[in-house]
């Protein structure tokens, strides 16, 4: 989006917002990517577990995500939360909702019981990928949410882990066409004055990002970029100044949150990821 330039002046002078008429982020952050045959995409380091995604297999994943939601109903408009930290599945999760013309809800794994409800309520979601522990909180709320019809767990081997799912889905999948201003993302504001408010975002909403994320970070990116944010993915810093972003221009990103910020073990987190 941003070209680099001599001075801030000639920058100011020059740069023009270049929206298309048709956009949809889970093709620019991933399938064109694959096909180019780009190769590191996503560097999970989970508790000391490290495993390597490339492109093509987040395009193959999400894509059999993308056949489950579809099964189950999931279509243009239709709001999914997404309640897990940094991990794979996240990503894998916005990328299916975005190749299916739905609208991602994402939601902070530390929400408690009252705050997941207001905003799964609110957004009438009719489906939440989440974890163990989101699902724990989902049940003590389950019957106060008339619109929500399924939930997919992440390791769990019962009929509605995720995993499960996966394997009995097709990596074939075609994504809807949709326009740059088709709404992709709805993300709720903290609720510090009265109930928390929910914006929606459209596709464009990466683009609008990208040269908040280029110029502070030198005309982002240069050879050898790796990004890592401490926020997590459901806050709009990290899912979009971060993981999207980076991504979008086929840089790889760390996916690592610990329980706590310490700020040695994101020294070591650093240096051990380059």
């Amino acid at each position: 989006m941003l070209e680099p330039a001599p001075d801030y002046a000639t920058l100011r002078q020059t740069f023009r917002w270049r929206i298309p008429d048709h956009f949809n982020m889970a093709a620019a952050v991933c399938d064109r990517h694959a096909a180019a045959g780009r190769g590191e995409a996503l560097i999970e380091d989970l508790g000391g577990r490290v495993r390597s995604w490339t492109f093509e297999e987040l395009r193959a994943a999400s894509n059999r995500l993308a056949n489950v939601f579809h099964v189950a109903g999931i279509g243009r408009g239709d709001r999914v939360g997404i309640l897990i930290g940094q991990r794979a599945e996240t990503l894998l999760a916005h990328l299916a909702v975005y190749k299916l013309g739905a609208v991602a809800l994402p939601l902070f794994t530390l929400f408690g019981p009252d705050a997941l409800a207001f905003r799964l309520r609110d957004s009438g979601a009719r489906a939440v990928v989440t974890d163990g522990a989101g699902a724990e909180k989902l049940r003590e709320i389950r019957d106060d949410l008339p619109d929500l019809e399924t939930v997919w767990i992440v390791d769990h081997a019962g009929a509605d882990g995720l995993e499960r799912a996966l394997e009995q889905a097709s990596d074939a999948f075609a994504p809807v066409e949709t326009l740059a201003d088709d709404p992709a993302v709805l993300i709720y504001t903290s609720g510090t004055t009265g109930n928390p408010k929910g914006a929606l975002h459209a596709h464009r909403f990466l683009l609008g990002h990208l040269p908040g994320v280029q110029l502070p970070n030198r005309f982002f990116p240069q050879p050898g970029d790796r990004f890592w944010t401490p926020a997590d993915w459901a806050w709009i810093g990290g899912l979009m100044d971060v993981l999207m972003a980076s991504l979008h221009f086929g840089v790889p990103v760390l996916a690592s949150r610990a329980a706590r910020f310490d700020p040695e073990q994101a020294v070591a987190l650093m240096a051990r990821h380059d």
